[in-house]
């Protein structure tokens, strides 16, 4: 085994140690491993791109990265990524993300992470520990303990990132912004953000498979598990059939509460909520199911904190294709495909339509009632507007401008380590199965330690951070 995958697999011997339980073991393993090893791209060179899960939407994000160079491409599953794979043909491949940090660092500018949920954070941080630039998928980790401390290794390396909510890039997103900042509907109090899913995209109130399927060829098992917990292979799980198990996702709220919550995070500056409450969900939380996946439909309440003069702000949070009361939309048809948010002020609503609709959309939002807002001229710009070469995201654009020195990405791991942070609660209250006060300071549902290991969980030997 080569120094650096011992370094790995001894930090998971350290797990338990006194600098792991205070948060320093990030700090000391960016000591031990030595000086970042990185690689100054200039802002008219290419960068040298790794995509790690280069199957699923990982080809995606090498379309959004192709203006660069695709230096490495990794996948676990090369099933999966063989389309990729021949797309970017001079690209060198691996199976082993590990392996390919070890062969390439030398070389390397940035990393994409494109793979499930569970395998975020581990991915992310070795690389910005050796000094890559991250574009991470969102949510941006796993649990929340994770989400942390990759916004830690951010800062600690001084690295560009991005977690993928390509709609904060967009135009409508950020227009919806400062529309709400000017303070046009008022004083807000009150959010309700939802989705349609998972509705036929995975698998949720589902209990866990009995039964033990051979590997196929071109699948590496124990590096899909990675810090998971180990359980044999089954076909149920791959590919993109994960999102509703706990060990490996993170449900609806995880994949389109991220997109749906953003614009409303955002512009209001939310910290994280200081209690989650359970209103509705299916299965029950104490039933067999729930001990193995997230439910089809839950309805939850988050309460956000004050944030100066800013009011607290309660919102309900709904999926599996529940929808708010009617009567909030004014008589706008509910976006139901993919989901949408009610910003409500004392003066005023802005609708959002689903993520998607924010790139060249401008009536992407809706300000309501409709009378009362006609001839309504948007504030003068305020947020950096996104350049883009033609067919390119202007999401991956902006970070890989970050990474040649040039502006700041907008959704980096400091904003998005507090949005995840805040949605990833409501999935301790629903494994919990109970009302959480959320003590941020000491990163503890207060008075529940039962609640721990959905906060922080146990990680594979071999693959702790």
């Amino acid at each position: 085994m080569s120094e650096f995958l011992r370094e790995i697999s001894r930090r998971d011997l350290l797990a338990g140690s006194a600098a792991a339980a205070s948060g320093l073991l990030a700090a000391g393993l960016r000591a031990e491993q030595g000086p970042a090893i990185r690689r100054r791209a200039s802002p008219n060179e290419k960068l040298n791109i790794a995509v790690v899960g280069a199957g699923g939407r990982g080809a995606d994000d090498l379309q959004g990265v192709s203006t660069e160079n695709i230096l490495a491409l990794c996948d676990c599953d090369f099933r999966n990524a063989a389309e990729s794979f021949k797309r970017f043909p001079e690209a060198k491949r691996y199976q082993d993300w590990r392996k390919m940090l070890e062969a390439e660092q030398n070389h390397l500018d940035a990393v994409v992470v494109a793979t499930p949920d569970h395998n975020h954070a581990i991915i992310s941080i070795h690389a910005m520990k050796l000094g890559k630039h991250v574009y991470c998928e969102k949510p941006l980790a796993h649990s929340i303990w994770e989400a942390r401390q990759m916004a830690r290794a951010a800062a600690e390396n001084k690295v560009a990132t991005q977690m993928g909510t390509q709609g904060h890039a967009f135009e409508g997103t950020r227009q919806a912004v400062e529309v709400i900042r000017s303070g046009a509907i008022g004083e807000v109090r009150e959010l309700h953000v939802w989705t349609d899913r998972p509705k036929g995209w995975w698998p949720q109130g589902v209990p866990r498979p009995s039964d033990t399927q051979p590997v196929p060829d071109g699948l590496d098992w124990d590096v899909w598990l990675g810090p998971a917990p180990y359980r044999p292979y089954n076909s149920i799980y791959v590919p993109f059939k994960w999102r509703g198990r706990w060990d490996f996702g993170t449900g609806a709220i995880g994949d389109m509460g991220i997109h749906n919550l953003d614009t409303a995070f955002w512009a209001l500056e939310l910290a994280a909520p200081t209690r989650v409450e359970i209103k509705d969900c299916s299965p029950a939380t104490d039933s067999p199911e729930m001990q193995e996946s997230a439910p089809l439909w839950a309805i939850l309440e988050l309460h956000f904190p004050a944030r100066g003069d800013k009011p607290p702000v309660k919102m309900t949070w709904y999926d599996g294709g529940k929808l708010p009361p009617q009567d909030l939309l004014m008589g706008e048809p509910v976006p139901a495909h993919d989901g949408g948010s009610l910003v409500i002020g004392s003066k005023g609503t802005l609708l959002t339509r689903t993520w998607h609709g924010g790139e060249n959309k401008k009536d992407w939002f809706v300000l309501l009632p409709r009378r009362q807002f006609e001839g309504y001229g948007p504030p003068a710009p305020t947020l950096p507007r996104v350049k883009t070469a033609q067919g390119q995201s202007g999401h991956h654009q902006e970070w890989i401008a970050a990474c040649k020195g040039q502006g700041k990405p907008l959704s980096n791991f400091a904003y998005a380590s507090v949005l995840t942070e805040s949605l990833l609660l409501g999935n301790v209250a629903l494994r919990a199965g109970k009302t959480i006060e959320w003590d941020p300071d000491n990163m503890r549902a207060a008075g529940y330690p039962q609640a721990d290991p959905f906060i922080r969980p146990r990680f594979r030997e071999g693959w702790a951070l």
